[in-house]
């Protein structure tokens, strides 16, 4: 929805941008143009983060789609912000002359696409509420994008109908170039955030931290276990995320034992974390000194 409502606002404000001489129509024109080039990133997204593990991809595609986020990011500011700043410098040193007809063709079109954007900002909030609302829901950066996208639009749309009216009003072409850095400025900011978030995701980042110690205080629950010594996490995609635990089991166990430790826990593990797809669990010593106050050591639990 939000690459249709983009398409056909592109396409009526690069008309009526070039029609009317609008520095800040054209920004939207841009903005438009690059935002549906950012929809077909992450309908790309959609469909290959989708894919199963192989051979060469043994942890599955689930990063895709923050991949394709980082470039529509990127195509935020590189189309977007810049062309808007083009716009806006080129208003001012050369000044620009529209007549009323254009002032009207103008603005009817930002009418329409105000209209056209506030629809697609309600369908995007509406699947938020769908998917639970709040942070949670716009963990998918393919949603959060969309989100941050028509808002910005909404935005957009509003500075560009404010510094055409003034225009207008007062015949200083001043107000439309401001408008036009103005959503530049928005878009650059808005572009930095997405690229931040999308960089994170990508290059590793941890699984939410009530998470981790939810995982870590099931694991210090189990009999078997001295102490845990590591618990790391990283998203693989949306809904999966990799855990690689490091613990220190009790003294006495042999090694059929130490597989069945192994086996039931990564079954609770599993079984109270669906989110978790691969689970790692690396077995250590402790130093002699550190294994003397353990929970085993001291008795804490029913240990020798």
């Amino acid at each position: 929805m939000a690459l249709g409502a983009n398409l056909v606002i592109a396409v009526a404000k690069a008309a009526g941008g070039v029609l009317a001489g609008s520095p800040a129509l054209l920004s939207e024109a841009a903005h438009s143009v690059a935002d549906s080039l950012n929809e077909v990133f992450l309908l790309a997204a959609l469909r290959r983060s989708r894919r199963p593990a192989d051979a060469r991809h043994p942890f599955g595609y689930g990063k895709e789609r923050f991949f394709w986020s980082l470039l529509a990011a990127v195509g935020i500011f590189v189309m977007g912000g810049c062309f808007s700043f083009f716009q806006g410098v080129e208003a001012l040193r050369g000044g620009a002359e529209e007549k009323f007809s254009g002032y009207v063709a103008g603005l009817i079109v930002l009418g329409v696409a105000l209209v056209a954007e506030g629809v697609s900002l309600l369908r995007a909030l509406h699947q938020v509420r769908r998917q639970g609302g709040g942070l949670g829901a716009l963990r998918d950066p393919a949603l959060r994008t969309v989100v941050a996208e028509d808002g910005t639009a909404v935005l957009g749309v509003t500075l560009a109908l404010i510094g055409m009216g003034l225009h207008m009003a007062t015949g200083q072409v001043v107000w439309e170039a401001s408008a036009s850095l103005a959503i530049g400025l928005l878009l650059v900011y808005v572009a930095y955030r997405l690229g931040r978030d999308a960089r994170a995701q990508l290059i590793g980042e941890a699984a939410d931290p009530e998470l981790t110690g939810r995982i870590r205080a099931l694991l210090r629950a189990q009999p078997e276990i001295d102490s845990v010594e590591a618990v790391f996490t990283m998203k693989m995609g949306l809904d999966c995320a990799l855990v690689a635990v490091r613990v220190d089991l009790v003294p006495g166990l042999d090694s059929e034992r130490v597989e069945e430790v192994a086996v039931r826990i990564k079954r609770s593990l599993t079984r109270m974390f669906p989110d978790v797809g691969q689970i790692f669990l690396d077995v250590t010593d402790r130093p002699a000194g550190e294994a003397r106050q353990g929970p085993a050591a001291t008795g804490e639990r029913g240990g020798a």
